[in-house]
């Protein structure tokens, strides 16, 4: 395979790596301001006697959602124990969310 072929076939998936390396540089920005937002409100809810089960429930649900791709390439363990725990800490969270509410 030559130099104007590899050329070819990059122009040919239309897949601009520098929106890719955008892409990705967003994600961490975001995932580092989620993780600032759930600690405000945690901190916040402490102070005021209000229960944390609402941001707790987004926050294990970030974490599993993020493990479990990272299971799916590397097949590492802790990565899949960590997706499991995320969504029954998630549920867990969530249904004691609703059952408070709905006191």
């Amino acid at each position: 395979m030559n130099k104007e072929e590899i050329l070819t076939r990059s122009r040919n998936e239309n897949k601009d790596e520098g929106m890719s390396a955008a892409e990705n540089k967003g994600r961490k920005i975001g995932s580092l301001v989620f993780c600032l937002v759930f600690i405000f409100i945690t901190v916040f809810n402490l102070l005021n006697g209000q229960s944390n089960y609402a941001p707790a429930a987004m926050f294990w649900a970030f974490i599993a959602a993020e493990s479990y791709p990272k299971y799916v390439f590397t097949k590492q363990k802790t990565y899949m124990v960590t997706t499991v725990a995320g969504a029954v800490a998630s549920i867990a969270s969530l249904g004691s969310f609703i059952i408070t509410t709905l006191r």
